[in-house]
């Protein structure tokens, strides 16, 4: 495992970043749309470990859908307090809801034990441009985060 992808523990991934002078406004506040991108990279690393950690996981899953990916179909996000230049966030990553074709990763921005932000993130696995069913071995992993205290 690399350091840089974060870790998983208890069914949630944890991914650290560094408020950069780029991730701000003219104020030194963290701009709303970098919080996407720090989530995009707590998703992106989620899922790279639990394929890392079982990496015929996403072999199969190719298999049954050739050039597969995730896309955000739905996104609810609650901002409650500002992040600033140089701040380490810890963004948390966890499952909760897993469905055929869908996953929802409740996702918390954290500043040590302070919640800055909280999101819902509907995503969908496509294939061929499609909707499809999340492959049998990527479901049972993201189930298994759930059950092991990932959910919300």
């Amino acid at each position: 495992m690399n350091p840089l992808d974060g870790e998983i523990r208890d069914g949630r991934h944890y991914q650290a970043v560094r408020v950069f002078y780029e991730d701000t406004d003219f104020s030194g506040v963290v701009y709303h749309a970098s919080y996407l991108r720090f989530m995009e990279r707590g998703r992106t690393n989620y899922l790279r470990l639990i394929g890392a950690d079982h990496r015929a996981l996403f072999e199969q899953a190719a298999k049954e859908a050739p050039g597969f990916a995730f896309v955000v179909r739905h996104m609810s996000i609650d901002f409650r307090r500002p992040a600033h230049m140089d701040d380490v966030l810890v963004i948390v990553t966890a499952p909760e809801e897993v469905k055929g074709a869908s996953v929802t990763l409740n996702q918390k921005v954290m500043r040590g034990e302070e919640l800055l932000v909280e999101a819902h993130v509907q995503v969908a696995f496509v294939s061929g441009g499609r909707a499809r069913p999340i492959p049998k071995p990527l479901r049972i992993a993201m189930k298994a985060d759930q059950e092991s205290g990932g959910g919300a």
